[in-house]
């Protein structure tokens, strides 16, 4: 028997959203950027936005605005989609429907009228419906009367589109009621999900399994809608701020000061489990999980982590015990956003106000964690023109153009590109401000005693006599001292008044150089930087030359 096999390619796009505005990747190879026209259905990005991906369509989730933007399906247009209502019926989801003329077929996916004018939206399996004027026929596989005739007024129009997501033929009777405004969205176990509902939001909303334009509650199927208030499982006890679902395994609400977690599916044998009732999740994208199916998310005391089923720990606390007192972010002015970098092996919080773009952003490494399996933290600030609004990591295509995204304030989307030493802001370059603080340490061997510091010496990374392109530029060398180690820090942080202050220098520094400076103290930091415009910087190592002195106090 001969075989024949047909290739489908997976193709991934990116969509964003910005100033009321949204665009598509019309070009995967070059990742070139096409507005879609949203003005028949304008959404609004001054009031809260979130979009998720299902069924090769974006659903954009905009509190009272709720749409699709549709990538997959061709739109036929009638006058009339039941000219006979005696005899004939709208198309239902999944039918197939035929083109008189053309020959053409289609699988119904979306049909916006149960009579009257309507637009149908289908995947076409083959042909081309090609002229106004074609009748397109076709046979319910459920319904009375089951047979399906309508005239095109107008010739078919490709992919893609953006219409209000409602139920299906705007028919509430037969197909539920979606709530009047929703803030939260995302895919699981087949269903597209809302929540953050203003007038119920302790209250979750499911789809029919595969039908993303059902919402009928009534059904009793296993495959059917359901929402917590219709549901054995209920409404949650707390205000639902974000959606987390993990491929079909689980799906967990982050609350005001709770975390939920769904097992399984609502309708068969579905639970609700607690997964802390000590912390909550901040907001809609204050959450991620890395390659190792850890789940983070910023709680009530700063960053948590978990594996589902768990038990949340706060993170930051071992590294940084006040930040959320330094942060001071509040959702009612504030977005924190985490990624995950699969290239870095690392994630990035961002916390920026919403209203100014001033940002406050913090990188944390997974490469290296301690004893306590605790990564490092780095602090990072960005102009407020790039303060942070979203963020996900792209898996394009094209190999160059897989990363991080960064949705910013400006309303550009940015990246980290390693081969770059400046920070692009609009049309213009900004230097890199970089400092790395070693300490505080003591400077005697011997506790409250002084100490005294007669040299330092820095081999400049990567240098060659030849200077290559990826040597290390100079590196910048401060050091402070005071009696106390917090003291100490405070300084090195202010970064004023250093003790000792030099450069080493980059390119031809082969074997390193000592700075021959002495000073006598209890603790020291030292500072290495470099704030040059189109320079970046590395070392390999560092001495420093400590010695006792002094008498103890």
């Amino acid at each position: 028997m001969a075989i024949s096999l047909t290739e489908y390619i997976s193709i991934r796009r990116l969509v964003a959203v910005s100033n009321d505005e949204i665009w598509w990747e019309d070009n995967v190879a070059t990742g070139s950027m096409t507005e879609l026209d949203t003005s028949a259905y304008p959404i609004d990005t001054t009031d809260q936005l979130n979009i998720f991906e299902a069924y090769q369509k974006a659903f954009v989730v905009n509190g009272a605005k709720l749409g699709v933007a549709d990538f997959i399906n061709t739109k036929l247009s009638t006058a009339d989609i039941r000219p006979n209502d005696s005899t004939n019926i709208a198309p239902l989801h999944g039918t197939v429907l035929t083109g008189g003329t053309s020959g053409a077929t289609m699988i119904v996916d979306y049909c916006n009228a149960v009579n009257g004018a309507a637009l149908v939206y289908g995947f076409t399996t083959s042909g081309t419906f090609d002229e106004a004027g074609e009748v397109i026929t076709g046979t319910n596989i459920s319904g009375d009367p089951t047979a399906v005739s309508f005239t095109l007024d107008a010739l078919p129009v490709a992919p893609p589109h953006w219409y209000p997501w409602t139920v299906y033929n705007n028919d509430e009777a037969t197909y539920g009621v979606m709530p009047n405004k929703a803030y939260l969205g995302c895919l699981y176990n087949g269903r597209t999900v809302l929540s953050g509902n203003p007038e119920s939001p302790n209250n979750w909303y499911m789809s029919r399994q595969t039908n993303p334009w059902d919402f009928n509650t009534n059904a009793t199927d296993d495959q059917a809608a359901v929402a917590g208030h219709s549901s054995d499982l209920g409404e949650l006890g707390d205000i639902v701020r974000s959606l987390s679902p993990y491929k079909d395994d689980y799906l967990s609400f982050g609350c005001a000061n709770s975390m939920w977690t769904l097992f399984g599916d609502p309708r068969r044998g579905g639970a609700v489990r607690e997964l802390s009732l000590t912390t909550g999740n901040f907001g809609a994208n204050s959450y991620c999980w890395d390659n190792e199916n850890n789940f983070y998310f910023w709680g009530n005391n700063g960053l948590y982590r978990t594996q589902i089923p768990g038990n949340p720990q706060c993170i930051s606390q071992f590294k940084l015990p006040r930040l959320v007192k330094t942060e001071a972010a509040s959702p009612l002015t504030h977005r924190i956003t985490l990624v995950y970098d699969r290239d870095r092996h690392g994630i990035l919080v961002a916390i920026t106000a919403l209203a100014t773009g001033v940002n406050s952003n913090y990188w944390y490494d997974l490469n290296a964690l301690d004893e306590q399996e605790i990564g490092a933290f780095f602090p990072e600030s960005y102009p407020a023109t790039c303060g942070v609004y979203s963020g996900v990591y792209y898996d394009s295509n094209t190999p160059s153009l897989k990363g991080m995204l960064l949705g910013n304030t400006d309303g550009y989307i940015r990246v980290f590109d390693d081969t770059v030493k400046d920070d692009v802001v609009g049309e213009q370059l900004n230097a890199i401000n970089s400092f790395v603080c070693l300490g505080p340490m003591p400077m005697s061997a011997i506790p409250q005693r002084n100490g005294t510091l007669s040299g330092i010496d820095l081999t400049v990374a990567g240098v060659q006599p030849s200077g290559d392109a990826d040597d290390s530029n100079d590196v910048d060398f401060k050091v402070y001292t005071a009696r106390t180690a917090s003291k100490t820090m405070a300084l090195a942080t202010a970064n004023t008044g250093p003790n000792i202050a030099g450069t080493f220098a980059g390119p031809g520094n082969v074997r390193g150089t000592t700075k021959r400076q002495s000073v006598r103290a209890e603790n020291v930091v030292f500072r290495l930087q470099n704030t040059a415009e189109s320079e970046s910087w590395a070392f390999e190592n560092m001495y420093a030359y400590l010695s006792d002195s002094g008498r103890k106090k």
